[in-house]
């Protein structure tokens, strides 16, 4: 069974939720609701949640310079050409 909740945000916070929601096709209410259930969900039935911290040795910038930092190890190799085969007549 479903309760009412009343709850105040500052015009920047309506401002975000009204996107994030819009964005993803969702009222507002789900979203809320999407984020209570990961924010309150147990850290052991999140795989993600559970690793945190076993990496040693990250940058401490690693979320604001994550691009950089991608640039810098991700070697993009050239695209070789293709060879059509040519049919016999």
């Amino acid at each position: 069974m479903s309760k009412p909740l009343q709850i105040y945000l500052d015009e920047t916070e309506m401002q975000r939720l009204e996107a994030f929601a819009t964005a993803r096709g969702w009222s507002k209410s789900q979203t809320i609701r999407a984020a209570i259930r990961a924010l309150t969900q147990p850290p052991g039935l999140d795989p993600v949640l559970e690793l945190s911290g076993d990496l040693d040795g990250l940058p401490p910038d690693l979320s604001e310079r994550f691009n950089h930092y991608l640039d810098e190890t991700y070697v993009a190799e050239t695209q070789g050409r293709y060879q059509t085969r040519r049919r016999k007549p």
